[in-house]
Formats: structure tokens, sequence, C-alpha cells
């Protein structure tokens, strides 16, 4: 809509000019619309519903141009008075059901305020007569169990209401607090007729007490067992009215929608994003197992830094007293500078890169899981990073809840077998052009030596061949500065991408350059100016050694596991261009 206001001095908008667009080729008449002459709404009946409660004073009907050189503009005029008395007609009738239906629901209203004010009268009180409650988490599973006759232990659990199913003969509630779930069964009569338990909604957060039982023969519920309440305190209400949290976000929107993102603080409480919370937590402390039986030290380096590693285009510049200081993109130089007194090192910091990148895989700030290791060759390295992804995948399906949380989040998830196939990027350029038909590159032209694998061409490759790949030796001019070139080739580097089924790039590795002469020679063909890494430096001046080392991203490892859709969701708040939120 158009609108052409000037505020008087009372604030009300005088000479108003309002103009609302209906065009049956291009409009819409759902939420895409807004009736502006950009994006019209379909029918004029829908505009005057729309518009019901504002003041439009003129409607614009869209009409073929009949001009050819601009076919496509529709040419604005006042609707047909037929038109406008179906359009009419029509919101009329929507108007009177708009009367029955608040009707209706200013009776269900005074109803239910009539019912909560009786309420008010029940007064739940504890049995002193019954044991005193064991206080419990619901992950606690070792409490005996009634069944029958026989008397369960009476404990007190404080949770979250999850699910809530009223029936008539008692009320059920899903009991939630980060550690499992329980179902509490509240049997009719004052627990279900009370003024909180009329106000009972998704999130309340309750104290809990009753007797632990087995669950029926025949019916249903988490870890087999249920509370029977004799008694509940509330601890904190949430809303049930139009404010409810099935109203703020719902299970069936994709979670990194903007409306979900906006509400990320709710979305995590729901069962998907709990899960991958989980199984994050579990895949960290695994790769922290991995590293320690192999007798790496774990490191924390600086998140505020003076000189690039992946390139500058990608660094957030930010101001540090009275120098330029920026973000990490990597953490790898100053892990290679502890190589000679703590032998291999690892760190698992947050990275920051300023790319203008949308794309499912890239976060501006994200979880960078590195290492460096010392004395080795590059077959070394392929080894060790087939050894680490195997053994924190065999570690993680090994814990039956996690294990359980992956399958449930990615049925079809199947541990990576060994060994990873080996490919050159050679022959991964001939793989792309021998399709049928051939894969492009970005230019949509056949791959040529010295193009960069591009990200969907890399998850064609994986996901066609249906394995790890350890893609290797990669042109010298597609790679970072520090990167050892190969021996045989000096076109080439000794580095390699680890590519995953679904996923594509999760690890970027490669040997790291050991002379001395050959890193200035490197400073020199990239413009950077060798006095800001004398400290890096340094490492080939004081007894250099063959070494290398990687980066994983560990969201994108994360979503590899548990089948997400984009690493957005594979952490707890995402930043990436446009969203700093919550």
């Amino acid at each position: 809509m158009a609108v052409d206001a000037q505020p008087n001095d009372t604030g009300e908008a005088v000479g108003v000019e309002t103009h609302c667009y209906i065009d049956a080729e291009r409009g819409a008449d759902d939420q895409s619309a807004d009736g502006s002459d950009i994006r019209p709404f379909r029918t004029l009946a829908y505009a005057y519903i729309q518009n019901i409660d504002t003041p439009i004073k003129r409607y614009l009907v869209g009409a073929p141009n009949d001009i050819p050189e601009s076919p496509a503009q529709p040419v604005w005029k006042e609707p047909t008075k037929t038109a406008v008395k179906k359009a009419q007609g029509i919101l009329n009738k929507h108007k009177e059901k708009l009367e029955k239906q608040r009707a209706i629901e200013e009776e269900q209203q005074k109803q239910r305020l009539e019912t909560l004010q009786q309420a008010k009268s029940i007064i739940v009180k504890e049995d002193s007569s019954l044991p005193i409650a064991v206080k419990i988490t619901i992950g606690n599973k070792n409490v005996e169990l009634g069944s029958g006759e026989k008397k369960g232990t009476r404990v007190k659990v404080c949770g979250r209401i999850h699910r809530l199913r009223v029936q008539k003969h008692a009320t059920f509630i899903t009991l939630v607090d980060g550690y499992g779930q329980l179902q509490c069964v509240l049997a009719a009569g004052n627990l279900t007729k009370s003024y909180d338990a009329l106000l009972f909604a998704q999130g309340t957060s309750l104290a809990m007490y009753g007797e632990t039982r087995t669950v029926p023969e025949g019916h249903n519920a988490p870890d087999g067992r249920e509370l029977w309440v004799d008694y509940y305190k509330v601890i904190g209400h949430a809303p049930s009215d139009r404010d409810a949290l099935t109203n703020r976000v719902s299970a069936s929107q994709n979670q990194w929608d903007a409306i979900m993102l906006d509400n990320r603080h709710l979305v995590l409480r729901g069962n998907t994003a709990s899960s991958v919370m989980k199984v994050r937590a579990s895949v960290e402390l695994a790769f922290v197992q991995a590293f320690d039986k192999m007798s790496f030290t774990k490191v924390s380096p600086p998140a505020l830094v003076q000189g690039q590693v992946e390139g500058g285009a990608t660094l957030f510049k930010v101001p540090y007293y009275h120098e330029h200081a920026y973000l990490t993109q990597s953490s790898q130089l100053y892990l290679e500078t502890v190589l000679p007194s703590l032998g291999n090192v690892f760190c698992i910091e947050k990275s920051f890169r300023a790319e203008k990148s949308l794309t499912r895989r890239h976060l501006a700030e994200f979880t960078h899981l590195e290492a460096e290791l010392d004395f080795i060759e590059f077959p070394d390295l392929l080894d060790h990073l087939e050894e680490i992804i195997c053994t924190v995948v065999d570690t993680i399906l090994a814990d039956k809840e996690i294990s359980g949380f992956i399958y449930a989040l990615n049925p079809s998830f199947q541990k990576p077998s060994r060994p990873f196939l080996r490919m050159r990027y050679s022959d991964a350029i001939d793989w792309l052009n021998a399709q049928d038909p051939p894969i492009l590159n970005e230019h949509d032209k056949l791959h040529v030596f010295g193009d960069d694998v591009a990200e969907a061409a890399e998850r064609k490759i994986a996901d066609t061949l249906n394995r790890p790949i350890l893609l290797t030796h990669f042109p010298a001019d597609l790679k970072a500065f520090y990167m050892k070139k190969d021996p045989d080739d000096s076109r080439l580097t000794e580095s390699v991408d680890l590519l995953l089924p679904g996923v594509g790039e999760i690890v970027g590795a490669s040997m790291r350059i050991e002379s001395y002469e050959e890193l200035l020679e490197a400073y020199a063909r990239n413009d950077l100016p060798p006095e800001d890494y004398y400290w890096y430096t340094d490492q080939r001046k004081y007894g250099t050694s063959p070494h290398g080392g990687y980066g994983l991203g560990l969201e994108r490892f994360i979503a590899w596991l548990a089948g997400q859709h984009t690493v957005r969701t594979c952490c707890l708040y995402p930043r990436f261009m446009g969203r700093c939120k919550p």
C-alpha cells in the first residue's frame, strides 16, 4: 500500500492518500503480498479483508499493459462497480463470521474465568502421613519402581512441562529437566481441578511429588516408568494464552527460519535442538578424550590477533587501545609456536570469518578444532585424520544415550568405513569432467587445473562415491601462504581436505613450510610484512622441523552426525551475515 500522510499538532494523520493494489496476474492472497504496487494482492475481496480496520481511500486494480516496451507493467485502474459489490459482499460475510467467533470466544473466556474463580477455593496439600520424598533428577534411574501391590520410592522431581494431555480420568504431564523425560500422572480430583492445575501450560516449572511406578503393560512412557503424583508446587507459571510457547515457536517450522532464530532461546527447549546440543557436547568430549589418549596437549591461543592467516578479506577488525587488532580466523600459527616445548597440541576455540557468505555451511563465528603435529610426513597427517575421525565416531556411538539421539535425528547415519578414499586434486578434476553430464565449474565451464573445487562439486564427489574422501595436493595458488609445496611438483601443496557425504568439506589440513627462506618468499608473494610475523618465522630460525596440522569445523562435523540441513542449528546462537541476535 502506498501511504502519503503528514501528522498534525495532535499527532493525527491528515491528507492521507492510501492506495491498495490488486493484480490477478502477479498478486497473491497470502503473507507474501502487502498490497503495494510491487507486491499486490490477487483479489479485491482479500484486500478488503486485510484492510478491515484501515481507512483506505483508493483500491487500484491492475490491467494488462498494451505497450510493447513494458509488457510487464500493469495499468492501475479503479475497480468496477460489480467487483466492488462482490468484494463488499464477501467482506460483510467475513465480518459476520468474525462477530460470531468473537461472541464464542467471549463466552468461553467468561466460563473460563468463572471456573478459575471457583478453582481458587480448592487447596492442594501434601499428605504428612506419606514417606518423606527423596529429591532426584529425572535422569536418576536408581530408584525402586512400584508395580501392583509393591510400593515404589516416593520422590520429589523438579522440571518443566514439555507435554500436557488432559483426559477425563487423569492429566498426563511429560516433565523435563535437561536430564531426561518423566511421565507424571495426576488422577482426576483436586490435583487436576485446582487453580494452578487449570493454568498448566508448556514451559511451566513444577516440583512434583509422588510414587515412581512401572508403566502398566500395554502402555508406553519414557524409560518405562511414571510418577503417580500426590502433591505438587508451581515454581513458575508459563502463559497459556496468545503468548503461549506453542504460539511463539513450532516443531513444524524450520529451525533456521528467521522467526525461529529470533526465538532461539525457546527453540532450544525442543527435543530436536536439545538433542543436537547434547550430541555437540559429546562430540567435544570425545575429541578431548581421543587427543588425550594420543598424548596431545590442549592449549588456549588468543582470540585477538594482529596478523591474518586465511586472507585479509575475512578479518573482523576491532579497536584495541591505540593499535589495530582482529578477531582470529585460526589459532594455527600460535599452535605451531609451542610444538618445540609441548609436542603435539590441539585447541577447541572460536574463530571468526567476515566473508559475506549466506550458505548453509558458513558461520561468522564458529567453533574451530585445530591440531598441530611435529616431526611428521604428509602420509602421517593423512593417517592421523582418519584415525581421529573414526575414534571419535566410535566413542560417541558407544554411548547409548548419545547414539540414540543421533539415530533419532539422522536415521540413515552410517559410521565411516576405513580406509578413507584418497584422491588427488587432479583426479577430482578429471572425475568432475567425466560425469554425464559433466559437473561444471563456477563459470559453467569444464573444470581445468587451477580451478577451485566449489562447495557443490565437493558434495557431489562425496555423495556420489558415498564415503569419506581425503582430497589431496591442491595447487599452491589456491591455498594459504604457509602450506608446504609438494617436493615432486612445486605447483602443488602437501594439502588435504576431508570430504564427508552429505556435508562436503569438514577438515582443511596441510604440511607447513619448514624452510626459513621459503617462508620469507611466501610472505613476499602474499604481500605480508615479515616483521608482523617475526614470532612465527622464528620457529624456522631456531631449530625447524617437519610438521603439519589441520582445522575442523565443529558445527559441520555435528551437522554430518546429526543430519542437520545447516550448521546454524548446530550451535547455541548462530552468528552469520545479518544475524547477531539474540
